[in-house]
């Protein structure tokens, strides 16, 4: 086999040598043996009709085609579609539902949309399953309409749209967060140390990190640079009155960035407790609570962020919604238990 190993192979582009010794042989009998088991002949005759394979350079479109040795040829695998999300039968919190919308109480650990490597267990796999014939098409596809999201380890109040007009009405909220007025968001967050200042404002553009997965404050004149703002309100402090521990804190967002609270809460200096990518360099702070908070903290399995009141118009009534939900456990036994050291 010939190949590229660096971009041609990673863009689904396989070439081989035919040698002198398969003079005569079919393409479509010699191609599958190169490809190997997972490639039947049916599936390569599919690709050579549909135009993806070359034989020195010049595309063949006959199966039956005879090789006579001493040829080039290359076979262009297109990128796998991916499959339709199928409806399961995963347990949900609803706190609200209508013809238009849901309103669920999301769990830390629940992927919100299939993806790469989730293809299957997700919120929307949830909701088809749950809202069935009651999904009316968002884009002629009988699916829900995903208009807001909370990371994987994030937990709490999404809304999922049912129909196209819901979907259209609250994409357009989202996409200007809120300035046409009605939309407020606001999440629970557990903080190393506490700011200084009861209330604040952290006004810091966010852009790609040199880690692709993760985002960073850069400087407003990036390319890649978009405004973001949140609001915080420090709600309890716990420890010492000079130097606390921790802090609950309250955000609330002006706009909605990719991952804008735990950058921006690392940003000042007080990432959210058990945050695996911005919080790692409190990681040792941990050392100095005691037992048995120091092994509840270190093994805090995700960061400790809320999404805790979310509140809309409804796009067909116009009235004002708000939902609010409580910390969940795992957070909830956390924070007590800094109450508890604090007193």
């Amino acid at each position: 086999m010939v190949s590229d190993p660096d971009s041609e192979a990673g863009k689904g582009l396989k070439a081989f040598a035919a040698g002198k010794d398969v003079a005569g042989m079919r393409l479509d009998q010699w191609l599958p043996e190169q490809m190997g088991p997972d490639f039947s002949r049916s599936r390569v005759q599919a690709l050579i009709r549909d135009g993806a394979v070359s034989v020195d350079g010049k595309v063949v479109l006959e199966p039956k085609r005879r090789l006579a040795g001493g040829e080039q040829v290359s076979i262009g695998l297109p990128e796998p579609e991916p499959p339709e999300p199928q409806g399961e039968a995963i347990p949900l919190v609803i706190l609200y539902e209508d013809d238009e919308l849901i309103v669920i109480d999301k769990p830390a650990g629940l992927v919100v949309h299939p993806g790469a490597g989730n293809w299957t267990g997700t919120l929307v796999n949830a909701l088809i399953h749950h809202c069935g014939s009651s999904l009316s098409g968002i884009g002629g596809v009988k699916r829900p309409g995903i208009v807001h999201r909370l990371d994987k380890d994030t937990s709490g109040v999404m809304v999922v749209a049912k129909t196209d007009r819901a979907h259209k009405a609250l994409s357009e909220a989202f996409a200007d967060h809120g300035a046409s007025g009605g939309l407020e968001r606001a999440y629970a967050a557990l903080v190393w140390g506490a700011p200084e200042r009861t209330h604040g404002t952290v006004d810091a553009p966010l852009g790609r990190h040199a880690d692709r997965v993760r985002r960073a404050v850069v400087p407003a004149g990036r390319t890649d640079a978009r405004h973001a703002v949140t609001h915080f309100s420090v709600g309890e402090r716990f420890g010492p009155t000079g130097e606390p521990l921790a802090a609950l804190v309250e955000c609330r967002l002006e706009t909605g960035r990719t991952h804008q609270i735990r950058v921006h809460m690392a940003h000042i200096g007080h990432p959210v407790i058990g945050d695996p990518d911005y919080g790692q360099g409190f990681r040792t702070k941990a050392n100095r609570l005691p037992e048995p908070l120091r092994g509840m903290v270190q093994s805090f399995p995700r960061q400790a962020l809320h999404a805790r009141m979310l509140a809309f118009s409804h796009p067909a009534t116009h009235m004002r919604l708000e939902f609010e939900t409580p910390l969940p456990g795992d957070m909830a036994v956390l924070v007590d238990e800094f109450r508890r050291v604090s007193r």
